[in-house]
């Protein structure tokens, strides 16, 4: 047993009875590594991650490796969903020097933790033209031994190279939001690299485009085009049928290995699904399309169903990976199917149907004759009644199998994305439970992440929060979360802990000139302090705090956050016409910036019939980020709700926009048109 086994990752867990003598990350592993006078073998993944299980299966758990990485570096194992800092330096480094990048992440650093040899993934034999990972140890060993010096030479151009890498020339001067021209610039470059055969964006691996999908959406309420909606139907539904989609439990896995989205990499993210759940609800919101409703609450259900904690948090991932059967781990065991296997659960005459329908074949899409069920658009063609009674069948016998593991650290930013999908497909689908689960998540994250001085625990398990300070993600997208439930709910405190929140985002995270830091300026001190803007998997810290910004002033008047919103919008400005994937969120906290956003009061006493369904109105309003604020008359928890009388005695809706209100209305319908919808 190593230094790993008092970790709270999961992760980190996994490796602790590797023979190799793992230290985490820190001051004590630098300075052992300065005592003995050997390098650092740095090794960053995550728990679902397939290919990091092969390479500790290959590499780490055997002894000859493990001996002698243990005789000639100190080994430093690090889970890049605990230190998201730590992973982006060091990704960065490896990006820059071989042009991709990629976990695991093997990275080689002096005592001073300074890099100076990368790579990812290494077989154990040399294999398609990669050298064996021995054969890189053995390498590094040897350049360190006897060319010290330029070693040394190559980690300091490293680092030179890094700290010199500025986005101060890629904002604009004035530091201004995008506007209608390079809206319409990312419109046109998204178009371009739309696949108008299968959906999405770009060829394989292909990866959920969550983020450009709502910019595409909002822009489609706000300028009506119906290109920028025809990608988002196109891509929502090729995604829903497709084997990226689990057709039997619901839910997303976290790309497709293929442009077709039929063949997933099976490890289902937290984030994904919660960035996707929110979507489709967008989605319906703004078509009424009974697919996008159906595909967003089976995601919310999948959720609560297979990510909840005990604490009411939600958990990161499950694996790709499972035991088949026979004791050995394979990825995507869990939900492949052979015909052979539909036969046992369904009989000859359902299973002949089940195979048609699902695109089960004896050739297989996937590996050893095994298909990853589809479900293309069979609408009016088939029985429903009997594909729903398959799924039923299909989905008991299924969870006989063995399950994928669960890493059940939660993570502060993810939660918060998963409390806006939740809260909002709630209020949409008449689905109260769901609110409570965004509720309970909430409080989790106030009762176990947050201090007395508004500081962010970036994990917690088991209701223990991590040691891990949060970065700029955590703050803004729990701010997001927190915004989002109480225009659901009319409980204003999620406001206020909003604001605390993104008041740290000013003092800790912001710089004189609107530039967004990924870490807090007093966080630990790396190589270099990332910053980085553009969307990876989930919206990056900068572009999500600018949307938290955003609401949090639409609601509160707040000056000081809209002026922070709109700096750190300029360089979706620089992006919007370059990058429009890259930037999706940025874009699409643009759109609600140009439109205002709107700002909606609904006064009125809760559990009227007549608040609720103007309420309901605000909250199925298309206009770009429109924010919502319910109260009884009188309220003032939200700045937005002072001074907002009852009409005749009813319940009222306002709508301000630019720092106009138009006349209240007590019609739902009226309200409607007003947002869109």
């Amino acid at each position: 047993m190593n230094r790993l086994a008092d970790s709270q990752s999961p992760y980190l867990l996994q490796h602790a009875s590797n023979p190799v003598d793992w230290w985490p990350w820190g001051e004590e592993a630098m300075t052992e590594a300065k005592r003995r006078d050997v390098p650092v073998l740095l090794s960053v993944g995550y728990s679902a991650c397939h290919w990091c299980h092969v390479m500790a299966h290959e590499s780490f758990e055997d002894a000859a490796t493990a001996e002698l990485i243990n005789e000639h570096f100190v080994a430093v194992k690090v889970d890049r969903e605990e230190r998201p800092d730590v992973d982006a330096v060091y990704m960065e480094a490896v990006q820059a020097a071989t042009g991709q990048g990629g976990w695991p992440m093997t990275v080689f650093l002096t005592p001073d933790a300074e890099p100076f040899y990368f790579g990812t993934y290494f077989p154990p034999e040399p294999r398609h033209g990669m050298p064996s990972f021995g054969q890189i140890l053995e390498g590094v060993r040897s350049a360190w031994a006897d060319r010290r010096d330029e070693v040394g030479e190559v980690a300091g151009r490293i680092v030179a190279d890094l700290a010199g890498r500025s986005l101060a020339g890629a904002m604009p001067a004035d530091r201004r939001p995008p506007g209608p021209e390079e809206l319409l610039g990312a419109l046109m470059g998204l178009t371009r690299e739309f696949d108008a055969v299968h959906g999405g964006f770009g060829g394989a691996p292909k990866f959920p485009p969550s983020m450009a999908l709502e910019f595409l959406l909002r822009h489609h309420a706000r300028t009506g085009s119906e290109a920028a909606l025809e990608m988002v139907q196109a891509t929502g539904a090729a995604m829903a049928r497709g084997g990226i989609y689990d057709q039997l439990g619901g839910g997303f896995a976290r790309y497709a290995v293929d442009a077709t989205w039929t063949v997933p990499h099976f490890e289902k993210m937290l984030y994904d699904n919660a960035l996707l759940c929110r979507t489709y609800a967008h989605l319906w919101r703004s078509t009424g399309s009974d697919l996008a409703r159906r595909i967003a609450v089976e995601t919310a259900d999948f959720m609560v169903r297979e990510l909840r904690t005990e604490q009411g948090g939600f958990a990161s991932a499950l694996d790709a990976d499972s035991d088949d059967g026979t004791g050995k781990h394979v990825e995507g065991a869990y939900y492949v199917w052979t015909p052979e296997q539909l036969r046992a659960v369904l009989g000859d005459e359902d299973a002949e149907f089940a195979a048609t329908c699902f695109g089960v074949t004896e050739e297989g899409t996937f590996e050893e004759g095994a298909s990853v069920l589809q479900l293309p658009d069979t609408e009016g063609l088939v029985d429903a009644e009997r594909v729903a009674s398959v799924k039923r069948r299909l989905l008991v016998a299924r969870d006989e199998r063995p399950r994928p593991g669960r890493d059940d650290k939660v993570v502060a930013s993810w939660n918060g994305l998963a409390i806006a999908a939740l809260a909002e497909t709630g209020a949409y689908f008449d689905r109260p439970d769901l609110i409570q689960a965004a509720t309970d998540a909430a409080d989790l994250l106030v009762r176990v992440h947050m201090d007395w001085h508004a500081r962010l625990h970036r994990t917690s398990r088991d209701g223990t929060p991590g040691a891990n300070s949060g970065v700029l993600e955590d703050y803004a997208d729990v701010a997001e979360g927190f915004l989002t439930l109480a225009s659901v709910t009319g409980e204003g405190v999620w406001v206020e802990f909003a604001g605390f929140l993104l008041d740290t985002v000013l003092l800790q995270f912001t710089s004189e000139d609107g530039a967004l830091y990924d870490t807090a300026a007093d966080a630990e001190a790396l190589i270099r302090r990332p910053q980085d803007p553009t969307d990876n998997a989930t919206p990056s810290g900068w572009t999500a705090a600018a949307g938290s910004l955003l609401s949090y002033a639409a609601l509160t008047g707040s000056g000081l956050h809209r002026d922070a919103a709109e700096r750190a919008l300029g360089i979706v400005t620089a992006l919007a016409g370059r990058a429009p994937r890259f930037i999706g969120w940025g874009l699409a906290v643009a759109e609600a910036a140009l439109d205002g956003p709107r700002e909606v009061a609904v006064v009125g006493a809760q559990g009227n019939p007549a608040t609720v369904a103007l309420h309901r109105a605000a909250l199925l309003g298309t206009a770009p980020g429109a924010v919502v604020a319910l109260g009884a008359p009188g309220a003032d928890e939200v700045p937005l709700l002072q001074d907002r009388p009852l009409v005749d005695g009813q319940p009222a809706a306002y709508v301000c926009r630019h720092f106009t209100c138009e006349r209240p209305t007590t019609d739902p319908e009226e309200l409607t048109e007003r947002l869109g919808g």
